[in-house]
């Protein structure tokens, strides 16, 4: 049986080719590419849905975000590897003595994708569209959604043009995370040409100034990009870059083991052995800086109750969904953040996973038979979660056991981002990767009460008035000692109130074929191709 399907899965994967090229060979690229009749040199990356679109202000996922790293650039920058920071398309940057003004020294001879120069009125273009209600650009569908998330308005009063190279940026009030802040795609800077000429429309024609450049999108097939000849820095070692999007986790191994994908990410473990075993294979993995969770709906009964949360927390079994479904390539989660950040909160208790503890909280919750609820669980693998139908499915057993029924409901991903966002479902699985090495932006982004403003990234709608004030404090300190006590205060608030089940911490992995060469893994989860090469 095993044997017809992998046959059947490969003939799809042939049939794929057949119908769109190795690379999507029918897709015209800029002649100056095309030199001495050589090949073109094309990665190809597997990944397990599409982009919902490609403008990095309006976008809140990874698989977007995947694409729009090579697309387009920030002021700040981090090093490889690591989440220290270094100069972007900004080569300097200075506070004023009270930390209220950033001034930024613009890179000269930038210039967008679309031949137009980048300048200080980009970036003013790029961050204002995002705040100032009189932007021509500023009320568009999506609200800006990581802007918000951020309570980047309350942080930010002004972005100002000094002169064509230099842009300063008035703060309300001293934030220790804004200059982390700045590495993230929300505030890659665009070319306002392209965004006048788009308008709404400009998510499906991206442009920036990173080392590749927008070619096509074939929605749920394929993201093509190729080489900017005219890159600022080092030129990309690569022609052509491809995402493509293959959901079924088995049919993207085989794309990787027959060569028509060049690498992948989000491995289900039970593939690790068939691609250490594969000489033509090479794995990267590195302890992920992420959280995969299950946040209950604290605006929906039960939820709002302290004791059914608790009880949801005992039922469910972390370490046997470790070892079933991550085959170890993960660790139980107890706080909302991983312990590879700094400030993570090695007290913790965490909820031990105990039936009958769960039951007996349930009744004095006034539930002894239990209750029926929905469990919303993703469509797509993520970093933190590469199989999240069989998450759900296991967490369904778990909770009935303790007598919760739970429906599992599902969509597609963009859809079923939507829709946690708007606050549509009972529980649902989600999770995180961090944006940019700062505790910040697991705590204030996901818990705090800011965030449940609509769309929200805080979907558990959980509003505490003490977190709250915790975490505005650390974002004013810039002492690093006490802003370690702050979030550790936080995460003890957390775990008290439990609008979450911190589920796991992911080991964060990719494949790739062994004749690509340069590709790094990074704690914040992006997709770097810029070093990329290839060796026949």
């Amino acid at each position: 049986m095993a044997r017809y399907l992998f046959l059947a899965l490969l003939m799809l994967i042939t049939a794929c080719e057949q119908q769109t090229g190795r690379g999507g060979d029918s897709v015209g690229l800029d002649p100056a590419l095309e030199t001495d009749g050589e090949s073109l040199r094309t990665v190809v990356f597997g990944r397990g849905g599409d982009s919902v679109g490609l403008d990095p202000a309006l976008e809140t996922d990874g698989e977007s975000f995947k694409v729009c790293d090579n697309i387009y650039e920030t002021l700040v920058a981090f090093v490889p590897e690591r989440t220290d920071l270094a100069p972007g398309l900004a080569t300097s940057w200075q506070a004023s003595e009270d930390g209220l003004t950033w001034t930024f020294r613009l890179r000269e001879n930038v210039v967008f994708h679309d031949g137009t120069p980048f300048n200080a009125d980009a970036v003013v273009f790029s961050l204002a569209r995002q705040f100032k209600p009189d932007h021509p650009f500023n009320k568009v569908e999506g609200a800006y959604q990581y802007w918000a998330g951020m309570s980047m308005s309350d942080i930010v009063k002004d972005v100002r043009k000094i002169d064509d190279l230099t842009v300063s940026i008035d703060l309300k009030r001293p934030n220790a995370p804004f200059l982390a802040n700045l590495t993230m795609n929300f505030c890659a800077i665009v070319s306002p040409v392209a965004v006048e000429k788009w308008g709404a429309d400009f998510a499906r024609h991206p442009v920036g100034t990173g080392p590749f450049r927008f070619v096509e999108w074939i929605k749920d097939d394929r993201v093509v990009l190729e080489r900017n000849p005219d890159y600022w820095g080092p030129a990309p070692k690569i022609d052509r870059l491809i995402f493509r999007s293959i959901p079924e986790n088995s049919v993207r191994l085989i794309a990787l083991t027959q060569g028509s994908i060049d690498g992948m990410d989000n491995l289900v473990p039970d593939f690790l052995p068939t691609i250490e075993s594969d000489e033509n294979l090479a794995l990267l993995s590195q302890p992920g800086m992420n959280v995969g969770y299950l946040a209950m709906n604290m605006d929906k009964e039960p939820f709002q109750n302290l004791n059914v949360r608790r009880a949801v927390n005992h039922a469910i079994n972390k370490q046997s969904l470790i070892d079933n479904l991550y085959q170890g390539l993960a660790i139980p989660a107890v706080n909302p953040i991983p312990p590879t950040l700094w400030s993570y909160r090695q007290e913790t208790p965490g909820y031990e996973y105990d039936p009958e503890k769960a039951r007996t909280l349930l009744s004095d919750a006034g539930f002894p038979n239990g209750f029926k609820t929905t469990l919303w669980a993703m469509p797509v693998p993520r970093p933190y979660m590469p199989q999240p139908q069989k998450i759900a499915q296991a967490i369904q057993a778990d909770l009935q056991i303790v007598g919760i029924e739970a429906e599992i409901v599902t969509y597609e991903w963009g859809t079923y981002l939507d829709k946690v966002q708007r606050g549509q479902h009972d529980m649902a699985l989600l999770g995180w990767t961090g944006d940019n090495g700062d505790p910040d932006n697991f705590l204030y982004i996901l818990l705090d009460k800011s965030a449940t403003q609509m769309p929200a990234n805080n979907i558990s709608f959980y509003r505490s008035d003490p977190l709250h004030d915790v975490l505005v404090a650390a974002q004013k300190e810039s002492d690093k000692a006490k802003r370690t006590a702050l979030y550790q205060q936080a995460q003890e608030i957390v775990f008290h109130d439990a609008p979450w089940v911190p589920l796991v911490h992911a080991t964060q992995t990719a494949a790739f074929r062994t004749r690509v060469k340069g590709f790094k893994l990074h704690p914040t989860g992006s997709k770097w191709f810029h070093d990329v090469m290839i060796e026949e």
